[in-house]
């Protein structure tokens, strides 16, 4: 239904600069489309984007299309439902207007906005690429219980979402598996990690800090077994001392530890650069996931910490994508999800603080930001005509 005006469109609720990793990636991937290609981003910000952009000498022959952006992680939910509402019509409204060959849509904010995409791309004939960096309505319900029968049309919207994709990127074998056996779909699908920032390990001799904890403190982060592990740990003697950063519902019960214990630092959200220093601090990280969202996302701490060189102590199943993730890359120990075990782990990384543990080459290149840009791009420009 007519000449198309713009060959890729870019749909993410969050950009550069707020999106420090993501963001800055797909920031890269349009630069870089935008040296063959006419391209738009359709986003949120808080400010100006495009004028920052220009301040920065970033973007340069992008053309930008955001809305302004009035809530935080910290609005209530009505206020993130109306928002996410109306990033749905500024959408579909800037994709009309745009009329893009190719559109990258991922899951912020999930479901409504991919199939928004995918309606536009029916009427007018183009192509998208869907990248689901975590599944919903499922990974929601693990967290909020939705109601069923909402759940069962949100997974119906999603499943056509799906089958209409040109391609569909997700991060692991599991979630494409689940993806598959949920939709039907037909569609390619490509697996691509997370990315991080580029860092230069400490060598493990030079590291002064012990464990850390950086990211989301939430409900999937198995928080309170960490507490009441670390807390048992320290009253037996245990001499580890362990450094917590990050937001989320159980920051309160973490800084209360940490006022309780000399051994428990907690920094309280940090930006991400400041966080990748942070974990390159220490010997060992923590990696918490519920057994059952993995099924459905990936923690996207995960990058940092096998960039860092930092053991990774995983906190979950041994039959999880986190945990074969961990011994197929040799970045740490997977420890089960219960008290006692936990508290042992603890012992045993005290008496055994002089293990090393580094990625592949290879899969540090595929950590990097500038391969995930590379790899949106080479998928997204693949199919215009």
């Amino acid at each position: 239904m007519g000449k198309k005006k713009t060959d890729i469109a870019i749909v993410n609720r969050s950009f550069w600069p707020k999106s420090q990793v993501i963001g800055e990636g797909l920031l890269q991937f349009a630069e870089q489309a935008a040296q063959h290609h006419s391209v738009c981003v359709i986003t949120q910000a808080e400010n100006d984007l495009a004028a920052l952009l220009a301040k920065e000498g970033r973007g340069e022959g992008i053309q930008i299309r955001a809305c302004k952006a009035y809530t935080t992680s910290a609005s209530s939910l009505v206020k993130r439902i109306a928002e996410a509402v109306f990033f749905m019509l500024w959408t579909f409204i800037s994709l009309v207007r745009a009329k893009p060959a190719s559109v990258y849509v991922s899951t912020n904010p999930p479901v409504v906005v991919p199939f928004i995409v995918a309606l536009y791309c029916r009427l007018f004939g183009a192509q998208y690429i869907y990248h689901l960096q975590d599944i919903h309505p499922e990974a929601a319900n693990i967290v909020v219980p939705v109601n069923k029968l909402l759940f069962r049309l949100l997974q119906a919207i999603d499943n056509y979402t799906l089958r209409h994709a040109s391609a569909i990127i997700t991060l692991t074998e599991d979630m494409k598996a689940y993806i598959q056996q949920r939709s039907n779909t037909s569609s390619p699908i490509h697996l691509l990690d997370n990315p991080s920032f580029e860092v230069t390990p400490v060598p493990m001799a030079q590291r002064t800090k012990d464990i850390v904890f950086c990211g989301n403190a939430g409900r999937l982060q198995r928080i309170p077994l960490l507490l009441t592990a670390i807390q048992d740990y320290l009253k037996q003697g245990g001499k580890l001392c362990f450094t917590f950063a990050g937001g989320g519902v159980h920051a309160p019960d973490i800084q209360t530890l940490a006022n309780s214990y000399e051994q428990v630092q907690y920094h309280g959200f940090i930006p991400a650069t400041e966080a990748a220093d942070l974990v390159n601090q220490h010997k060992w990280a923590l990696l918490p996931i519920d057994d059952e969202v993995t099924k459905y996302a990936f923690p996207s701490k995960s990058s940092g910490y096998a960039l860092s060189g930092a053991g990774v102590l995983a906190v979950c199943g041994q039959n999880t994508a986190v945990a074969r993730w961990v011994r197929k890359h040799e970045t740490g120990i997977v420890c089960d999800a219960n008290h006692a075990a936990l508290v042992d782990c603890f012992f045993s990384i005290e008496n055994n603080m002089s293990a090393s543990y580094a990625v592949s080459p290879e899969m540090k290149d595929k950590l990097q930001i500038s391969y995930f840009a590379q790899q949106l791009y080479h998928l997204v420009s693949s199919g215009l005509r």
